[in-house]
Order: C-alpha cells, then structure tokens, then sequence
C-alpha cells in the first residue's frame, strides 16, 4: 500500500493508496494519531476497495504533541476545514471514517457539506454530556469553570471555558449522510442511550460488538472492525 507523508497548512497527514478520484477523510480519536491500528486497518480496507484514504493528526496528536496549539473544539474544527478544503483538489467524491472524539469534530465541521458516506467508530455523538459527567465526577461547578476557564483533571483531561461555551452554542442537530456506525457494548464514554437516538433521528445503521470497548485495540476488537469495514465501505 502506497503511502506519502504531507502537511497540509502545517498538519501532519498521510495519504493512503494510489490515486483514486474517491477518497475518505479518516479522522483519528483521543489519544490516537494519523497512523494508529485502527487507521491502518481501515486504510487496508478502503484502499482494497480503489480509495484514498488521508489521514492526519489532530492537535496534540501524533507529531504534533509539542505544538503549544491545544486540542480544542474550536481548532480542531479550524484542521478539519484545512483537510477538506484539500481534499476537494484532489477528489470530488469524498466519504468520512471517524473514531471517538474524531466523530464529532466531523459532525460539527462537516454537517453543511456533501460526504457519499460516513462510518463511525465508537463515536462522541454529545460532547457537552461528556463534558458534564467529567465536571460531574470531578466536582467542577460551571461557576468555577467560567472563573478558572482551564481546570486539569486527574485523567488527563483538561477542562476549558472557552471550549464549553463552544459545545453548548454549537448543538448537533443536523445530519443527512448515509452513515453506519460500530459501537462496543462496554464502551465507558460514549453512552449506548445517546448513541441509540442519534441513529435513530438521522436514520443511521447500528453495529454493536458485545464486550467491545470504547478504543478498538485488541486482536478480536480489530478483526471484528476490518470485517465490519469489508462489509460496510461501498465498493466502487
């Protein structure tokens, strides 16, 4: 498999496969990088298939760890418009694979804009949720946030102001792509309730890997999405 290192306005990006006039943007998760285990099987797969595939990696991801550019609603939005904006000079029929946090960023960045097909993995489908169980956990009022605007929290995580704001204004409530979507069923982040309405509201197919996790690594976790992605990746 044929595979050329860019930067696309400064963002570390891989392209996959041989010139194809299809292409899927491939968007990573928490945690992850343009080349983790799971983009590469899905690169395998799409480009089996005669795709494209252009990875990349989000701030304070993958070779971009040292950037003082923080992994923000609001920047990751800004990459994700930078991707497409390539991926248009190169191919007019373009398709989505998005992971975790990934998926949302796409939802938000892309919402407007034609995509022929979208596949999720484990998808963060209501950030604000998610935002709100971790100040929940961790005792964070939304008072103390807005004075404190960065709080570190024990996981790793930080919590931001400015990016909650961001999510709250910033709903996702539109969404017409023909999408399928993987879930594990001990996934520990993204509810399987928030998931189950999101595929129902936009008409979305559902796939759930019993015992499956949130992050897709295992060896059984892996063969059960390449399977999944031979059966769900149009074929050209």
């Amino acid at each position: 498999m044929i595979k050329t290192n860019l930067t696309i306005q400064g963002i570390p990006a891989i392209l996959w496969g041989e010139p194809s006039d299809k292409l899927f943007i491939a968007v990573h998760g928490n945690m992850s990088s343009k080349d983790d285990d799971v983009i590469v099987v899905f690169a395998e797969e799409a480009t089996a298939k005669r795709y494209q595939v252009l990875s990349f990696d989000l701030p304070e991801h993958g070779d971009r760890k040292d950037e003082n550019y923080a992994c923000k609603v609001q920047n990751c939005v800004s990459d994700l418009t930078a991707i497409m904006g390539y991926a248009r000079t190169i191919s007019s029929n373009i398709g989505l694979f998005a992971c975790s946090m990934g998926a949302y960023f796409s939802l938000l960045t892309y919402r407007d804009l034609p995509l022929e097909q979208c596949l999720f993995l484990s998808p963060v489908l209501n950030m604000e949720r998610i935002i709100n169980n971790m100040m929940s956990w961790f005792n964070v009022s939304e008072d103390r946030l807005k004075v404190e605007k960065e709080i570190e929290t024990p996981i790793g995580q930080t919590l931001y102001w400015d990016y909650y704001c961001y999510v709250k204004s910033n709903p996702i409530d539109t969404w017409d792509k023909p999408t399928a979507i993987l879930y594990g069923s001990d996934d520990n982040l993204s509810e399987f309730d928030v998931v189950s309405d999101f595929v129902k509201r936009y008409h979305c197919k559902l796939q759930v890997l019993e015992h499956g996790e949130h992050y897709f690594h295992t060896d059984e976790q892996l063969r059960y999405l390449r399977q999944w992605l031979k059966d769900n990746i149009f074929t050209l």
